[in-house]
């Protein structure tokens, strides 16, 4: 086990075995479960101890049963979550503090909330400003790796909250009531450019000082800390984030915005250029450290963690600090015990998006694609991420394969059958298996798979788009994504494509490549396709046989709508920022259309 991890678990007890200078200072205070002011700062063992939190806070994505996928087209989740409220159309800086992505359960989706990521943000100030004022007793190396490590977190936790909120206060010290003025405490926001300036000017000098390393591998001692790599891939997200259409406009996305707080208020082709540069430097400058894992199935497993691929992850600890996704997901029924919740469902939309095995796209006459048939000669990463109606299901911890029946099967019904009801069981006729832990069945934290935030093939497809938007479908372009379909067995995307055709292949490429990562609503919500996709139907299989008292008959596959909630406005682009933000302080503007 990683020594960060060791260290997160046991400060969370209240002791530290992060390193034995550490271990010795600890020691000396009698009241072993809690630090002065004076000795949290004597030592890097003791400070680190402080630093720890700050990893700590870091959203656990995986332990949230209504991940930001619900919030998409590309999952069907139950009726009970608050996504299913919010796909009503029901958001308000009154209801749930303002945050429909927020379940108050721990930190698994505190990630855009105002409060949780300004109490995140003063810690990282605080730490900065302790080891500034007590540099006596660190290294400089110690002071300025950790210093960036810091900087790194405060700008990752601006930037959750940035793409939710827009414009937020830009705070770099920590306040206190006890010496500061009213007029000091109370802060405006500032606009998005100038939120989006700040952050992304800390991440490109922390690459500049590279006191950080490129990246950390599997059994390195400080492995899940911040790297240049994760600085720079975050930096080149941002960018191609903000030049998207729904903030590179006069108009915003979310609405008429007079104060500039949820876009530029203009349009500049340049930011495209900007972004392709950062996702290119990334590609150029660390493209020998970084590189495509060959096994896309196999990337998510524990003994693969810090592979190739991987550039920022948080740390999962089995059972003390683990994951439960394989209980909110995957088939409810295995070998006929109940397993899961069957949370993560992915729609019809989701499934029509995955190619053919010869690169073809289902809508292309000459794909080979059978409707009747669906499920037939299908691209690799169909099959590693979807479970279907007659797929073999085989996990390790499991004795022998189970088939998966989503079908309506009168002879030899499946308790995975399609029930279009309130029970765990899906409503599309279909499951994920995507990052499900092969070794562990279900529950208790059990798994130990480490979330991963960002990965190569993630820039590949950040700088393809960006490249295509700045100046053309050029070689470059071609190849970023040719060496993703590469890795899924996949033809190369063909020659001549115009800006327009790239730019739908690119769009299809990013939504099946990052299904169920927490990407596609950020995608939805820059490209302005929400207020589309959100406000149609979602769809799943239904299947039958002509004669179901014996299925002597055909089997027939039907595109059935869900019939569930699809309400989405413009203004629901941006977050609000909560009531009691706006009533406490006077200066800050409230979101358009809030």
């Amino acid at each position: 086990m990683k020594r960060i991890r060791h260290t997160i678990l046991f400060t969370m007890l209240g002791v530290s075995l992060f390193t034995t200078s550490c271990n010795e200072d600890f020691l000396e205070n009698d009241i072993k479960s809690r630090l002065t002011d004076d000795m949290q700062w004597a030592s890097e063992g003791n400070a680190d101890l402080f630093l720890n939190d700050i990893y700590t806070a870091l959203s656990n994505k995986w332990n949230s049963p209504d991940n930001l996928d619900n919030f998409t087209d590309d999952n069907d989740a139950g009726f009970y979550w608050k996504s299913y409220s919010w796909r009503q159309g029901i958001v308000d800086p009154a209801v749930n503090n303002g945050t429909p992505m927020d379940h108050a359960n721990g930190n698994a989706t505190d990630y855009a909330s105002w409060a949780a990521g300004f109490l995140k943000i003063r810690k990282c100030n605080l730490f900065i400003q302790k080891v500034t004022e007590n540099s006596a007793n660190f290294s400089e190396a110690y002071r300025k790796k950790r210093i960036d490590e810091v900087r790194f977190m405060r700008a990752y936790y601006y930037s959750e909250m940035f793409m939710h909120l827009g414009g937020l206060p830009i705070i770099t010290e920590v306040l206190d009531r006890n010496t500061m003025e009213e007029a000091e405490l109370y802060r405006s926001r500032a606009t998005f450019e100038e939120t989006f300036n700040f952050i992304t000017k800390e991440l490109g000098e922390i690459v500049a000082n590279k006191a950080l390393p490129v990246k950390y591998n599997n059994g390195d001692a400080d492995a899940g800390r911040a790297t240049l790599g994760a600085a720079l891939a975050l930096k080149g997200w941002l960018e191609l984030y903000v030049a998207s259409p729904a903030f590179n406009a006069a108009t915003p996305a979310a609405g008429a915005d007079p104060n500039k707080l949820v876009g530029f208020g203009n349009f500049d082709p340049k930011r495209w250029a900007t972004a392709a540069a950062t996702n290119k430097q990334f590609i150029d400058t660390y493209g020998g450290t970084y590189a495509l894992f060959p096994d896309i199935n196999a990337f998510w497993w524990e003994k693969n963690e810090y592979n190739s691929e991987v550039i920022w992850d948080r740390q999962v600890v089995a059972v003390i600090m683990g994951s439960n996704y394989e209980q909110y997901g995957g088939p409810v029924w295995i070998d006929g015990v109940y397993y899961t919740w069957g949370n993560y469902c992915p729609t019809q939309e989701l499934v029509d998006q995955f190619a053919m095995a010869n690169g073809k796209p289902i809508s292309d006459p000459t794909s080979g694609y059978n409707p009747q048939n669906p499920y037939v000669n299908r691209e690799k990463r169909f099959y590693d991420f979807i479970v279907y109606d007659g797929a073999p299901y085989k996990q390790d911890w499991m004795a022998k394969v189970d088939t998966i029946y989503t079908r309506i099967d009168k002879v030899r019904p499946s308790k995975n059958q399609i029930d279009f009801g309130t029970d765990d069981v899906g409503n599309t006729g279909y499951y994920f298996k995507k990052k499900i832990n092969p070794l562990k069945p279900r529950g208790g934290a059990a798994s130990g798979q480490n979330y991963v935030y960002y990965r190569y093939a993630e820039v590949l497809l950040n700088y393809a788009e960006a490249q295509n938007e700045a100046v053309g479908p050029d070689a470059s372009v071609y190849s970023a994504i040719n060496a993703i379909r590469k890795r899924s067995n996949l033809p190369e995307l063909p020659a001549g494509l115009t800006k327009e055709t790239m730019r739908e292949a690119i769009r299809r490429e990013r939504r099946v490549e990052l299904c169920f990562e927490a990407k596609r609503f950020y995608d939805i919500v820059r490209w302005v396709i929400a207020e589309d996709v959100m406000n149609k139907d979602f769809h799943g299989m239904k299947i039958t046989n002509t004669s179901p008292a014996d299925n002597k008959g055909k089997w027939v596959y039907e595109v059935v709508g869900l019939n569930h909630p699809h309400v989405f406005t413009k203004k629901m682009y941006m977050n609000p920022v909560p009531q009691p933000v706006v009533d406490q302080n006077k200066k800050i503007i409230q979101n358009p259309g809030y």
